[in-house]
C-alpha cells in the first residue's frame, strides 16, 4: 500500500519549505528542505521518494508565494502557524562561531593536529582539522600537522597515508599546514629527553612484568626498580637501546606519586621496547633502526614542547593524557599548553567505525577502498560529492562543547545542500521509466533554464518532435499530471493527452524527459550500509565528471561519467 502523509506531516513539509524560502530570500532549495525534515522526523526516511515529491511541490509553492506576496507574507504566516521555526533560525543566526582561546596572543598561537597515519582521514578527524585550522586564521597563528606514527604493531602506519593525509588537510582547510612533523623521524629527540629524565632522577627503568607492576599500582606502593640510582637507570637504558632486553622486559617510567587517586597517573610508562624485526616501521628510512620507542603520551608531550605548541584542543577522552603530561612538564620545568576539550559526536547512520577496522574490512573486500561511499572517510564523502565547506560548516556549527552529541547524517547533508545548490545545474533523471506518446498540439522544442536562479547559466533545449516522452513508473497511478515546465496532461493507456499548456488545477507536478534528449544511465547510492543501483533515462548533457547536479525530484548527485551518477545524499533515492 502506498504511503500517505497525515495532516501533521503535510503541515511540517509546508512550514519548513516556507522557512527555507524566508531564509534564502524567496529561493527555497529542495535538498535543504529535505535535509531539515529528515533531521526533525527520522521516521520519514523510509518514505524518501514520496517525501521528495511532496517537498518539491511545497518548495515551488513557497517560492511562488515569495515572488507574488513578498517575504513578509511568509514571515506572517509562519508567525501565525509555526513560530518555533522562526525562533530556531533566528537563534542559530545569533551564533558567533568559536569561543576565544585563553591566554592567546595574535601572531603567537601554535596549534597542532596529530593523526595516526594508519589510514586516510575520517569524518571524525575532520573536527580536529577544522577547529585547529580555524583558530589559526582567527589568531594569525601556526598550524602543525604531526604524524604520531610510533606504534608499528597495534596500529601500524600505512605508507601512502602520509601523502594522502597532507592532501586531505589542504583540501579541507584550504591551506597547507605551516609545519609537518613526523614522529618516527624524531626518535633521537625522544631518547635524549628520556636520558635527561633518567639522569635527573624523575624517571627510571622498570624491569617488572606488566602483571607485577599492576599489583604495585593497585596497592599504591613503589616497585623495587623505583629506588635505582640515576647511574643504574642509565646503565639499564643503554642495555635497552642495545637490545639486551626483549619487549616486555623493561620500560621507562615517569616518577609521579604511587598514591595518586587516579591509577592511570601512577608512574606511567614513557618508552618501551618494540620487536621491530618482526614489525618494522613501513617507512624504509626507519625500518628496524630503533628498538626503543616512545609511548604516545611521552612522545606527544615532548613534541608539543619542542614545537612551541600553545594550545591543545582535543577529545575529553584524553583528559588523562593531559594529567600525565602536566606531571611530566612539571618535572622538566616547562609550561603546559592551554587545553580545551570536546565531547563525542555520534552520527546515527554510521554507528561505531575505527580506522583499524575499516582498514581490515577493505583488506577482506567488505569495502571497495577508502573511497567506498559507505565509509565515513573524507575520501568516501568526497566520492559522494560532499564539499569541504560543508564539512567545515558542520563542525563549526557544533563548536566546542564537552557534551556528547548524537546527530543524523541529514545535518551534514543540509550543510552540503547549502553549499552546492546555488551552483548545481539541473538535470532530469527518470527512474524505472515508462514511455508515453504526447497527444495534442505542442511545440517541437522546449527551453528550460539550466538553473532556475541564474539566467547566465543558460538554457537546456529539449526536442519534442518525436512526441515520445519518459515518465517515472510510480507517477502513472496519478493519471492527471502536470509535466513540469510544460503542460497539464491526462494519461490514458500509453498516451499523454495535453489538456492545457497553463497550469489549470492542483494536479501533482512531475518530472519527465523527451526521448530525443535521453540516454540510458545508472544512478548509484547508498542506504543502510549497502550500495544500490537505479536504472533510468538521463537527460543528455556536457557536464564533466565530478560536476554536482540536482536531479529533478530525486536529489543531488555527482556525475561519474556520461551514463553514471552517484547520489550525494543517502535516502533521497530508492533502493
Amino acid at each position: 500500500m502506498t504511503w500517505q502523509p497525515d495532516a501533521e506531516t503535510e503541515a511540517l513539509i509546508r512550514h519548513v519549505a516556507l522557512q527555507n524560502a524566508l531564509e534564502y530570500e524567496g529561493k527555497a532549495a529542495m535538498g535543504s528542505v529535505i535535509g531539515r525534515i529528515m533531521a526533525m522526523r527520522g521516521d520519514l526516511r523510509q518514505h524518501g521518494k514520496a517525501v521528495t515529491g511532496l517537498v518539491a511541490t511545497q518548495v515551488d509553492a513557497a517560492n511562488a508565494m515569495a515572488a507574488e506576496q513578498g517575504l513578509e507574507a511568509i514571515r506572517g504566516l509562519l508567525e501565525a502557524e509555526a513560530p518555533h521555526l522562526l525562533e530556531k533560525r533566528e537563534t542559530k543566526a545569533r551564533r558567533e562561531g568559536l569561543p576565544e582561546l585563553q591566554n592567546a596572543e595574535k601572531g603567537k598561537v601554535v596549534l597542532r593536529f596529530a593523526p595516526n597515519p594508519n589510514g586516510p582521514l575520517s569524518f571524525g578527524h575532520a573536527r580536529g582539522l577544522v577547529i585547529n585550522s580555524t583558530y589559526r586564521e582567527m589568531y594569525d597563528g601556526e598550524f602543525i600537522l604531526r604524524f604520531d606514527d610510533t606504534d608499528t604493531k597495534v596500529k601500524p602506519p600505512m605508507l601512502e597515508a602520509y601523502q594522502t593525509i597532507q592532501e586531505e588537510t589542504e583540501w579541507l582547510t584550504g591551506r597547507k599546514p605551516d609545519r609537518v612533523v613526523i614522529a618516527s623521524d624524531r626518535i633521537d629527540e625522544y631518547h635524549r629527553h628520556a636520558e635527561m629524565m633518567l639522569d635527573q632522577g624523575f624517571g627510571y627503568v622498570c624491569r617488572c612484568s606488566a602483571e607485577e607492576f599492576k599489583e604495585y599500582r593497585v596497592a599504591k606502593t613503589a616497585c623495587p626498580c623505583r629506588t635505582q640510582t640515576p647511574q643504574d637507570n642509565l646503565v639499564f637504558w643503554k642495555r635497552m637501546l642495545n637490545g639486551k632486553f626483549k619487549p616486555g622486559q623493561a620500560v621507562v617510567r615517569v616518577k609521579t606519586d604511587m598514591t595518586l587517586k587516579n591509577p592511570a597517573l601512577r608512574d606511567w610508562p614513557a618508552l618501551r621496547l618494540q620487536d621491530t624485526a618482526a614489525h618494522p616501521h613501513p617507512r624504509p628510512e626507519i625500518g628496524s633502526a630503533h628498538v626503543v620507542w616512545p609511548l604516545l603520551d611521552f612522545q606527544s608531550a615532548v613534541e608539543d614542547h619542542l614545537q612551541g605548541v600553545t594550545h591543545i584542543i582535543r577529545g575529553k577522552d584524553l583528559m588523562d593524557s593531559t594529567r600525565k603530561q602536566t606531571l611530566l612538564y612539571e618535572h622538566f620545568g616547562w609550561t603546559y599548553p592551554e587545553t580545551m576539550y570536546w565531547g563525542r559526536v555520534k552520527v546515527h547512520e554510521w554507528g561505531g567505525f575505527s580506522t583499524s577496522q575499516m582498514r581490515a574490512d577493505i583488506e577482506t573486500g567488505t569495502y571497495s577502498g577508502w573511497d567506498d561511499p559507505r565509509l565515513p572517510t573524507l575520501a568516501g564523502l568526497r566520492q559522494r560529492g560532499t564539499q569541504s565547506e560543508a564539512l567545515r560548516n558542520f563542525w563549526l556549527e557544533l563548536g566546542i562543547t564537552q557534551k556528547d552529541i548524537s546527530v543524523p547524517l541529514a545535518t551534514l547533508y543540509a550543510h552540503n545542500t547549502k553549499v552546492i545548490d546555488d551552483d548545481a545545474p539541473r538535470l532530469t533523471f527518470v527512474r524505472h521509466p515508462a514511455s508515453f506518446t504526447l497527444v495534442g498540439d505542442h511545440p517541437d522544442s522546449l527551453s528550460i533554464p539550466v538553473h532556475p536562479n541564474h539566467e547566465n547559466m543558460g538554457q537546456r533545449t529539449w526536442n519534442l518532435s518525436s512526441g515520445t516522452i519518459w515518465l517515472e513508473s510510480e507517477d502513472l497511478e496519478k493519471m492527471d499530471l502536470r509535466l513540469k515546465e510544460f503542460a497539464d496532461v491526462g494519461l490514458h493507456d500509453r498516451s499523454a493527452h495535453i489538456e492545457s499548456m497553463e497550469r489549470s488545477d492542483k494536479r501533482p507536478i512531475v518530472h519527465w524527459l523527451p526521448d530525443r534528449n535521453a540516454t540510458e544511465a545508472v544512478l548509484t547510492g547508498t542506504k543502510d550500509n549497502a550500495v544500490f543501483h537505479i536504472e533510468g533515462q538521463l537527460e543528455a548533457h556536457k557536464h564533466p565528471a565530478g560536476t554536482i547536479v540536482q536531479l529533478e525530484r530525486v536529489g543531488y548527485a555527482k556525475i561519474v561519467d556520461k551514463t553514471t551518477l552517484m547520489l550525494c545524499h543517502e535516502d533521497l533515492g530508492e533502493s
